[in-house]
C-alpha cells in the first residue's frame, strides 16, 4: 500500500544502521569479555544474518524465538532481563517512530 511507503522506509531504510549500531554493540561486548575485535565483529554478524535468515524462513515471531532461547534461570534471559531493564525495545521503537516522523516533515 503506498500509504504505507513512509513507515516501511523508517524500518527498511534507517533499519542497516540501527542493526549496524547494535552489531557495534554487541562486539563491544564481546571485546570487553576478552574475545578479539575481528572475532567479535565476525560472531555478532554471523548471528545477526542467522537470526534474520531463521525469521524470513520459519515466520515465526521474534518475540517467540527470544523465548525458545531463554532457558530458564540461564544466561540468555539475564541478558534479555538488562536490555529490557534499560529501555531496549522501547528505544529502538523510538527510532523507528522518530525517522518516520521525520521523513513526513521532510516530505511536507
Amino acid at each position: 500500500d503506498e500509504g504505507l511507503i513512509d513507515a516501511a522506509c523508517a524500518v527498511s531504510g534507517c533499519g542497516p544502521a540501527f542493526c549496524a549500531l547494535l552489531a557495534e554493540a554487541l562486539a563491544d561486548g564481546a571485546v570487553a569479555c576478552g574475545l578479539p575485535r575481528a572475532k567479535a565483529q565476525l560472531y555478532a554478524a554471523q548471528t545477526m544474518e542467522g537470526t534474520a535468515r531463521l525469521m524470513r524462513q520459519t515466520g515465526q515471531n521474534p518475540g517467540v524465538m527470544k523465548d525458545a532461547v531463554c532457558s530458564p534461570g540461564g544466561s540468555t534471559i539475564q541478558g534479555v532481563r538488562v536490555l529490557e531493564e534499560k529501555g531496549f525495545r522501547a528505544a529502538a521503537m523510538d527510532a523507528v517512530i522518530a525517522a518516520y516522523e521525520k521523513t513526513l516533515k521532510l516530505a511536507k
